[in-house]
């Protein structure tokens, strides 16, 4: 993934080197937090932490404390270190692929979410973040937040590598930020609440739909014609294969249990970034006209 000519973002919070502490004992509150990375850190924390991964993946899974002091305040500072401008550079191909959407939709000006870059743990809006979740994104204060150790951590235990994988799971969680500027994200909590039975169906749907939105940024991108490399689209792939629900319970646990997915196979993951990659039709990614 070529990105020497690309700016960084200027929505970015840089929070790491903040000693964060834990107080309270709240569970969460505020936004639900939505994550790829919840799905890829299911399996970590199974490695790292001895964390059942099905508790992940479930949902039930909540840190106990939700608010976080820190030694200062973010000033804004843009990343100076070869991983973080990376990610912001990342971060700022998002914001022109989706700027250039919302024109030719008819939908105004693109509002650019905020990518908050942390170590260990830190406040957001849905609660306390931790970098054992993963990424993730709160529609509450309309940020992504990310823990670098993230990447470096599953490149080495699961074999998720590539510059264009961590391009994937940005694109992904700032799918989600879409979902949330048209609507969609509230549709699904309320289909959640009005069909309690299908709410794992319901969250697939919607992770899908972010996956999708995903590959819809790589079809702009490959439109670049200097940005996506050879291997870029396999990385993704491969990528969207490691986090889906069949493969990370075959590799915990040892069987399957579809019944208890609720971010999608690895078939229907790589389904729905190929769809938005193939077609770069937004409409292709379950949005009605």
């Amino acid at each position: 993934m070529r990105l020497d000519d690309w700016r960084q973002s200027q929505n970015i919070e840089d929070r790491r080197g903040e000693r964060g502490t834990s107080r309270g004992g709240v569970s969460f509150g505020g936004g639900r937090k939505i994550g790829v990375g919840t799905v890829v850190l299911a399996l970590a924390a199974w490695y790292f932490l001895g964390v059942d991964p099905m508790t992940l993946l479930s949902g039930d899974f909540s840190p106990t404390a939700t608010s976080v002091s820190t030694s200062r305040s973010s000033d804004g500072t843009q990343p100076s270190d070869a991983e973080g401008v990376f990610i912001a550079k990342v971060l700022s191909t998002t914001e022109t692929v989706w700027g250039r959407i919302f024109q030719q939709q008819g939908w105004g000006q693109y509002p650019q979410p905020t990518l908050v870059l942390y170590t260990g743990a830190t406040h957001s809006a849905c609660g306390t973040g931790r970098a054992q979740m993963g990424p993730f994104y709160c529609p509450a204060d309309q940020k992504v937040y990310l823990d670098l150790s993230f990447f470096r951590e599953t490149g080495q235990r699961l074999g998720v590598k590539g510059d264009f994988s961590q391009g994937y799971v940005l694109a992904h969680e700032v799918g989600h930020h879409v979902q949330q500027l048209l609507g969609l994200l509230d549709q699904y909590q309320r289909a959640k609440q009005a069909r309690p039975e299908q709410a794992n169906k319901i969250s697939i749907q919607s992770e899908l739909q972010a996956d999708c939105f995903a590959g819809l940024w790589a079809h702009e991108l490959a439109k670049q014609g200097n940005v996506i490399e050879q291997g870029d689209i396999e990385e993704a792939i491969e990528s969207a294969q490691a986090v889906g629900d069949d493969h990370i319970q075959r590799s915990t646990q040892g069987y399957v249990v579809p019944d208890s997915f609720t971010h999608g196979s690895s078939a229907q993951r790589v389904a729905s970034f190929t769809r938005g990659f193939k077609t770069g039709d937004i409409y292709q990614c379950g949005l009605k006209r």
